[in-house]
């Protein structure tokens, strides 16, 4: 099977926020980018794979799909490569625009693929496709959504698929920490990198780990809350209405560690870092997940109140669903696949890929596997 031509696109999409971005030309005309194939002869169905923040013009999907007779397009959002101003729901605004991009190639039926952090970008945006009831972000702006951003899809399949940031965030952070304007404070007590608390983990460890893991979210959500209705408050002509601010080590959770927590087929550590000190060293690192964030974005990505929680979105659609679950990912887990699988009901189907890692990386065999089932489902629907 060979793969065509790899195209580029370069989609308008419609500006965001105010200061959103330092670069005047991308506030002035914002533009998204996309590397796409489409296989020869009638177009028959097209599909996205994109990711809040990752570039996926480079997915190792996008050739093995239009080997096999499917369209298909790595499309970046507004916030590739810098989340810390990222909204969701401006985020699926840049969806859309590239499911309309490839409706006006002659593509009448497109999918979405989420993978990774994308499949809760999918969830959310099926959810509003079918039912637009987001009015405003989070902070209560306008969020400017309208019908017409949002086509609906035909379908979404989903593969090593997080459920969220919000809920990364309330499974990942650290609840170790005791002072957070320093990223080197510690209780030992509920440090899971301490040697004396495991792995093994027992369980009243673990229920005081995850107890004060829900206590330091809701804490720093409290503060996002007070310190952004302060900004709000202030009247003088050019007051800040947002700002940025850090959380410190957000990787700790105890499954990166102890495989006997929801088990599977992977090895100790984290997707960005073999063994426990790997798992340990992206905890402390400078650029993990949501280690720089503004109040706005905490609240539309990490808070608990943001709307982008992938299973409940999932659960109000109403379209075919496919899931390819990894069984040796770090990352996702027996437990997330229920999550999905839940959601879905007797529209989903679960396809485990044995031995697949979180990226596939060094898997051919198993792209392949996912390819062939993903376009033959695709091309029967």
């Amino acid at each position: 099977m060979s793969a065509p031509p790899l195209q580029l696109a370069a989609i308008d999409v419609k500006p965001g926020a105010a200061l959103e971005s330092q670069s005047g030309l991308a506030l002035l005309r914002p533009r998204i980018w996309g590397a796409w194939m489409q296989p020869p002869g009638p177009r028959k169905v097209a599909a996205i794979v994109m990711h809040p923040t990752s570039n996926f013009m480079g997915h190792y999907l996008i050739e093995p799909l239009a080997a096999r007779g499917v369209a298909c397009m790595g499309l970046n959002t507004r916030y590739a490569g810098n989340d810390t101003l990222l909204l969701m729901e401006r985020a699926i605004q840049d969806l859309g625009a590239g499911v309309r991009f490839l409706q006006a190639q002659g593509y009448d039926k497109v999918v979405l693929v989420g993978n990774s952090g994308g499949a809760a970008l999918a969830a959310l945006y099926q959810a509003q496709a079918e039912r637009l009831d987001i009015e405003t972000l989070p902070d209560g702006d306008p969020a400017g959504l309208v019908p017409s951003d949002l086509p609906p899809v035909a379908g979404i399949a989903l593969c090593g698929a997080h459920e969220g940031r919000s809920r990364l965030m309330r499974r990942w952070i650290d609840p170790s920490v005791t002072d957070e304007h320093d990223p080197l404070s510690r209780d030992p007590a509920l440090d899971m990198y301490e040697p004396a608390n495991g792995p093994p983990y027992g369980a009243d460890f673990l229920a005081r780990f995850e107890a004060a893991q829900r206590s330091r979210l809701e804490r720093i959500d409290q503060w996002v809350g007070d310190r952004l209705a302060r900004l709000r408050s202030l009247r003088e002509p050019g007051s800040p209405r947002d700002q940025t601010f850090l959380i410190h080590r957000t990787h700790a959770d105890p499954r990166c560690l102890d495989l006997s927590l929801d088990t599977n087929d992977r090895d100790v550590g984290s997707v960005w870092g073999a063994g426990a000190a790997g798992a340990r060293a992206v905890n402390y690192a400078a650029s993990q997940m949501g280690r720089i964030t503004s109040l706005t974005a905490f609240l539309s990505q990490w808070s608990p109140r943001s709307r982008a929680d992938g299973p409940a979105n999932l659960a109000r659609t109403s379209v075919p669903l496919l899931l390819f679950t990894y069984t040796a990912d770090r990352s996702t887990f027996p437990s997330t696949r229920d999550a999905w699988l839940a959601a879905g009901g007797d529209r989903i189907r679960n396809v485990d890929v044995k031995g697949g890692n979180h990226y596939l990386a060094g898997q051919p065999q198993l792209v392949a596997q996912v390819a062939d089932e993903m376009a033959a489902w695709m091309l029967a629907r």
